[in-house]
Parts: structure tokens; sequence; C-alpha cells
């Protein structure tokens, strides 16, 4: 039988891992597992590779795309894609891009990513995904044509069964393929391919989830608008660097995370919660953050410093994240390093009042997550 096209509406620093092959990602349940049916909980395995996979990594039903920031759009194209898998008893794979192909067209470009490679496979991971194919965006993978990159990746290197994407997916050399051509493509070479309609944004009629819109919101200032077409906060994530410790001489000792490429928000002092990952502080506190130059210091690398509320503990080289959910204020400069501690002083009475507001509507809502979809209402 021959696939059909379906076209769908709805509405609805890490470890580098360039030298890594083949990565299973520990002993973490998949989130979901449960409702799987048929398919048992197990690891998530990335690939850095598309050839000579081992069998059990073909075959897959496979969701096309670079998928930065997993936002509500690109998990209505995840849960159609898992839906499939389902139905033909396959497993659930994702191919992404590494690094992102407009880093590598434009490597001097401001920094764009809303997330690393490492967290977008947390994400993934807990939305149920069995496979990562992570291909090593580089020259060669860029002039590649849009029928090469069909035969050699999707057919002869992953031997998809089905594909899913967005309608805006474009692939090969000079962007030559599109929907179209894909899904002829498939129909001539004997796998399905669906392709959806972007998801529209239920707080903004007329508009559609998106990074770029996501993006845009994180450079206004506007967490709690990021964290709407999200499903969640955004969140900066790595290991706890060492500053140079002012903080801690005025009496607010920070923990520091270096951005890296991600995306840099509004500069400013943020309501956050941070998240640690691992050791023995694994846990949520909640803190006042700051994400700047520094001007009062003269130092002009922006870098996120977070000061934790009744927190004592050495987290350096800890595994951290944290959650922007307000903007307070605008970085601005101060005279000396007196008036910046009356400043950071009235920034976490301001961080405590909005955090509070947002535990209140946990209660209500009888969750232990911050609910990102309501604090624009909830929390002001």
């Amino acid at each position: 039988m021959r696939p059909t096209r379906e076209l769908q509406g709805c509405s609805v620093q890490a470890p580098s891992f360039s030298e890594i092959l083949d990565v299973p990602t520990g002993n973490r349940v998949l989130a979901g597992n449960a409702s799987f049916g048929w398919r048992a909980a197990k690891a998530m395995r990335v690939f850095r590779h598309y050839q000579n996979l081992p069998p059990a990594a073909r075959r897959a039903v496979v969701a096309i795309g670079n998928f930065d920031g997993v936002h509500l759009g690109h998990q209505a194209v995840l849960a159609r894609a898992r839906t499939l898998a389902d139905e033909r008893r396959a497993p659930l794979g994702v191919l992404v891009f590494e690094p992102h192909p407009r880093e590598f067209f434009a490597p001097q470009a401001a920094p764009l990513r809303l997330m690393t490679l490492e967290t977008k496979m947390r994400h993934l991971e807990a939305l149920g995904v069995d496979f990562i194919y992570a291909l090593h965006f580089d020259y060669e993978l860029s002039r590649m044509t849009a029928p090469d990159f069909v035969q050699d990746v999707v057919i002869s290197g992953l031997e998809a069964i089905h594909v899913v994407v967005g309608r805006d997916f474009y692939f090969g050399r000079d962007r030559s393929g599109d929907t179209t051509a894909l899904s002829y493509m498939g129909d001539e070479e004997g796998f399905g391919v669906t392709v959806l309609d972007a998801v529209r944004d239920v707080d903004e009629p007329g508009a559609e989830y998106s990074s770029t819109r996501i993006r845009e919101a994180l450079r206004a200032g506007e967490p709690e608008r990021a964290a709407a077409m999200l499903g969640r906060w955004w969140t900066i994530e790595g290991p706890v660097i060492e500053g140079d410790k002012r903080g801690r001489k005025i009496g607010f000792p920070t923990a520091n995370l270096d951005l890296g490429r991600l995306i840099h928000p509004r500069l400013g002092a943020y309501a956050v919660r941070l998240e640690v990952l691992e050791g023995r502080h694994k846990g949520i506190y909640h803190g006042v953050a700051n994400v700047g130059e520094r001007p009062t210091f003269g130092t002009s690398d922006v870098l996120l410093e977070t000061h934790l509320f009744d927190f004592y503990g050495d987290l350096y080289g800890v595994a951290v994240s944290v959650a922007l959910v307000s903007f307070i204020r605008p970085e601005k400069q101060f005279g000396s390093a007196g008036q910046l501690k009356a400043q950071i002083a009235e920034d976490c009475d301001a961080a405590r009042f909005v955090l509070a507001q947002i535990a209140s509507a946990e209660k209500s809502a009888g969750t232990t997550e911050l609910v990102a979809t309501n604090c624009k209402t909830n929390c002001k």
C-alpha cells in the first residue's frame, strides 16, 4: 500500500556533544511512558550520526526540525509523531541539527539559542522520545541537496517509516526542499509524511507559537509571555562557575552561570526559581537574579548572577536550571557598592512578593509546578 500524505491542523558549561556518537542519556524513566502501552520505559539514546545506526534505532517515526525551545507548537508536532509511532508500534525519533544552522551560516551574529543541546535533550526525553539524531551541521551537510538529504539521511540512514514536520519546514541546500517536495518523495520512496499547521497562540489571536516570538518576548523583558508560549518558564542551565565574589562581600552571594550561545534576555533583575539538578542540595529554591554586564564594576561580559533566599551551601560546578519568572527592573550603574547593596535588597523584596503570588496560585491550582501560563493575570 502506498503511503498517504497527511495535512493536519492544530489548535491546541555542560558536557560537549561534538565528539559523541551514541549516548544513552542515563537511567531516567521517561515522563508519560506509562501511557505508551506496548512501549516499555527505557532511557533515550542520542546519536550524532545517521550512518550505520543499530537496528533498534532505525525504522522509527521521525519528527524533523530544530525544536529550539521545545515550545507548545513543537509539542504539538511531537504529540502527533508519538501517536503515529504508537499506532505503528514503532519507536519515536527526533532529528535535529547541531549547531543551529543559523549559527553555522552567521557565527558572528548575536546569540539566538533558547536552549543548549543538553537542555533540549532533557525536554525531549520527558516528552517520550526514544531516539535523538543530532546531526552535526557543517559545510558538507549544508551543501547536501534536498533529494540527497531524503535518500541518504531519511531513507538509507534512518530508514524512517514516517516523517512529521511543521508546514514551514525547509531542507537541503539553499532551503530548496519544502513540505510539498518531501511529501512527493515520501510517496515515491515509500515512507509516510505528516505536515502540521502552526499552532495558534490562545493568548494572542492571529499569532502562532514560534521560537522567534519567544526570543522577542525575552529581549523585551517579558518572561511571562515567553512562558505562555513555552508551556513552562524559560530557563538558563549549566554548571555554576566561579565569579569575582563581589556579591558575597556585600552580603548577597550569587550562583553564576555563563550564558554561552544562549539568547540574551533583557538585561536587568528578575525574580527566579533555581533548580539544583544534582548533588546534596538537589531541589528548587527561590531567588533574585541579575542578567547583565555589571557596569558598576566596569565589566561587559553578560553573566547570570543568582542570589538564593535562605540558602547555605556551595554550588560551584553543580548543574542548575534558573527559571526567569518576572522582570523587576532594567540594569543600571550605581555610584557605589552601598547603593548597589540597597538596590539588591529592594529587588529581593520585589522577587519574594512575585514568587509568593505564584506559590499562592500554585496552591489554588493544586500543583507544585510554576503556573507559567497564568502568571500574566495572577502574578501582577
